[in-house]
């Protein structure tokens, strides 16, 4: 229904005001729809633990798709295991002139020019603190970002405020380095400025009682770029996030193609699954990977999986697949998994990267 006859229709309306009226329907409708329907029954197949922190299942709703969380009740009755919110900073930002969300039909893709658009760490930080009162049913996530105004000097001190006001109300925190719809945030992935933006964060967390940190890379990376990412962890953060969107262009073919922005779809899947293959290479699996980038499928999921993704994530399949994507997506892992003879998800982690 929704392929047939729902996803015409929103996709007759401009991407940026169909994706806000689902969410304020979903907001709106959250309650009820997590009364009437069904959190994903939990199957020892996919139940799997990361980081302490236990998880259903493996496949979440991606940072971005519901940023300043206002449809936290919608999700786990769509089956996710695990939702992240954001990019959240620190201060209010109304991110970059619109049109800035464009779909790419013909390439199941999306090229968005967000800007980390955002409400700030302390309208966030009171919104979840209200809802939150009542238990959560899967483990949320809260990704952060540099505020566009800023500096890259000044990004330590701009990260902690936001770590500060949302800490208490994640499971974990997702540090994200690599929109490239913030002018020179990229910059800090390098080594130079990553080392000291994460000593700092590292011990706000200490500070504040330790929960898992990760690190949210781009896609464009190369081997040597990734290795020092790698090297940076040790001792800081927990986990990485693999990846965000794509500046690249190559092979796309729908008329939006060259829009600014960052590429997120169908196109990013062989770049995310190398960068995942890499990054689990290079930490000898020792440092759990959130693999999101081009998943529609159970097969998509399945290779990040064993390319070394301990979790993974849905935004552009999500929007082309319908609510009944990650469903029809663990049904499918389930399977999988059976068919090559794995008790779970973790025994299939990076079986094809070692």
């Amino acid at each position: 229904m929704y392929r047939a006859v729902i996803r015409p229709i929103l996709f007759r309306i401009e991407p940026e005001v169909s994706h806000e009226a689902a969410l304020a329907l979903l907001a709106a409708a959250g309650p009820v729809v997590s009364r009437f329907g069904a959190a994903a029954a939990r199957d020892p197949y996919l139940e799997t633990t990361v980081c302490g922190l236990g998880f259903p299942s493996p496949v979440g709703l991606a940072g971005g798709f519901d940023k300043a969380a206002r449809a936290l009740s919608a999700w786990p009755s769509f089956g996710f295991g695990f939702a992240e919110v954001g990019t959240v900073t620190a201060r209010p930002q109304p991110g970059n002139p619109r049109p800035r969300l464009f779909r790419l039909a013909e390439d199941e893709a999306l090229i968005n020019r967000l800007g980390f658009n955002s409400p700030g760490a302390d309208v966030v930080a009171t919104r979840l603190a209200a809802f939150l009162r009542r238990a959560y049913p899967i483990p949320l996530g809260v990704n952060i970002g540099r505020s566009r105004a800023a500096s890259n000097d000044e990004a330590p001190d701009d990260y902690a405020y936001s770590f500060d006001r949302l800490h208490p109300f994640a499971d974990f925190v997702v540090v994200n380095l690599s929109s490239p719809n913030t002018p020179g945030l990229r910059n800090l992935q390098t080594r130079a400025a990553i080392v000291p933006l994460l000593d700092r964060l590292a011990e706000r967390n200490r500070a504040l009682g330790e929960k898992p940190m990760f690190v949210k890379v781009a896609p464009d990376l190369t081997d040597e770029e990734l290795a020092g990412i790698a090297a940076a962890m040790d001792g800081r953060a927990h986990g990485l996030v693999a990846t965000n969107t794509t500046i690249h262009r190559n092979g796309l073919r729908s008329a939006a193609r060259d829009e600014a922005g960052g590429v997120s779809g169908r196109p990013l899947r062989d770049l995310t699954t190398r960068v995942i293959r890499t990054l689990f290479q290079l930490t000898r699996g020792r440092v759990p990977i959130i693999g999101v980038g081009g998943i529609f499928s159970a097969a998509d999921a399945y290779e990040k999986i064993k390319a070394g993704a301990a979790l993974v994530e849905l935004y552009t399949g999500f929007v082309y697949g319908g609510p009944g994507t990650p469903r029809r997506i663990l049904a499918g892992l389930r399977d999988l998994l059976t068919r090559d003879g794995f008790e779970n998800i973790a025994g299939a982690v990076g079986v094809e990267a070692r």
